[in-house]
């Protein structure tokens, strides 16, 4: 890809080097148990208690999560004193994404009225966000509660060595992806989605979310298809690199890989071929139109 040199977003959160863990809080000095649980379990701790109780059903708080910000400290993650230091190859990834946020916001502002640009948070290890904590291993991920995008970094090279899926364009499928996450919320499709859930076995909401999914790589598609009309980043072997991406992540592969079976009720993203398949129509077309995933039949 042609991508240096070119525009960064600014709706960056660098998050890198934030100290956290996978509950958010910031855990209580050991030294502080003994006289805490004195006075916890003291006549005058469990006037307390009451007391804490009372304000908590009156506001409506969950009182096991104000105990827990009590003792815990209340906070998600903390800012290390020493500003953080990235590799090279590190920040270099950093402004590769930055720069790919970038690309997207000039395509959607462009296909949408009233486009609300998404904020990139980049972290490492942990992160909390409005729809709660997660570690690295649950891969990058887009927060419809703060209209948020979470990447660490080190998903790159997961792809690479894991997946074999590498390359900047593979990498750019998947911020493409997760924004088209963000295009869904915007429209609605999100909530619509979400709201069947009590409603529907799991097996039955799985066949939604795998719509969701494929609507989202269809969407990155999409962009792929008007970045190259308004920028010309992409290069040849780009969108071989893409499919690949697309092929690495179906339901089916992964689930072989793991497991050396496949589930396909358990499925949540679609197959390899339907991903690749719905990326390339989003990529061949560049036609919101074309991607009623939720009324295509087959899919």
């Amino acid at each position: 890809m042609k991508w240096k040199g070119k525009r960064r977003s600014s709706n960056i959160d660098d998050r890198r080097g934030q100290s956290g863990t996978g509950g958010g809080g910031r855990g209580i000095n050991p030294m502080l148990l003994g006289p805490l649980f004195r006075l916890l379990f003291s006549k005058t701790g469990l006037v307390i208690i009451a007391l804490f109780l009372g304000f908590s059903w009156f506001t409506g708080n969950n009182p096991l999560s104000l105990i827990g910000n009590l003792i815990g400290g209340g906070g998600g993650q903390t800012q290390s004193a020493v500003p953080y230091q990235g590799s090279a190859k590190e920040n270099e990834l950093a402004d590769f994404s930055a720069t790919i946020l970038a690309n997207t916001e000039d395509v959607w502002n462009g296909l949408m009225p009233n486009y609300r640009e998404p904020t990139l948070v980049l972290f490492s290890g942990f992160v909390a966000s409005a729809c709660g904590s997660a570690s690295s291993a649950s891969g990058p991920f887009y927060c419809p509660g703060d209209e948020q995008l979470y990447l660490d970094l080190s998903f790159f090279d997961d792809m690479e060595r894991q997946l074999n899926a590498p390359g900047d364009f593979a990498q750019a499928y998947v911020i493409a992806h997760e924004v088209g996450h963000h295009i869904q919320n915007i429209l609605g499709i999100t909530d619509k989605v979400q709201n069947l859930r009590g409603s529907l076995s799991k097996k039955e909401y799985n066949q939604y979310s795998v719509r969701l999914e494929l609507q989202a790589d269809f969407l990155a598609g999409v962009w792929a298809h008007h970045s190259q009309k308004m920028s010309q980043m992409m290069e040849s072997g780009d969108l071989e690199e893409a499919l690949n991406a697309a092929y690495a992540i179906g339901d089916d592969r992964l689930q072989k890989q793991s497991t050396g079976r496949v589930v396909p009720d358990s499925f949540t993203h679609g197959t390899s071929e339907q991903r690749i398949r719905w990326f390339k129509k989003g990529f061949e077309t560049g036609d919101l139109q074309q991607g009623d995933t939720f009324n295509a039949n087959p899919l």
